[in-house]
């Protein structure tokens, strides 16, 4: 039986915090999309684009709370 990982908002939080974004413990996914583009705007996060891509790219197993964030807050294209 194969076991797959969901990428829910506790690690969209981790992945956001880990470029150096500020994000409150247990913050939800809006408010976790809403900081990185506002502090990406202030100081641009260059890693941030990339992060993205790379999430978008796995929705299969993303939580739809943390791709409806992306959507709204981070629309890269």
């Amino acid at each position: 039986m194969m076991i797959v990982e969901l990428i829910d908002g506790d690690d969209f939080r981790a992945r956001l915090t880990a470029l150096g974004i500020d994000i409150p413990e247990g913050a939800a996914p809006d408010t976790c999309a809403r900081i990185a583009a506002q502090a990406h705007q202030q100081k641009a996060v260059p890693e941030l684009s990339a992060l993205v891509h790379e999430l978008m790219a796995q929705q299969a197993i993303m939580l739809p709370s943390v791709r409806q964030a992306i959507e709204r807050f981070l629309p890269f294209e």
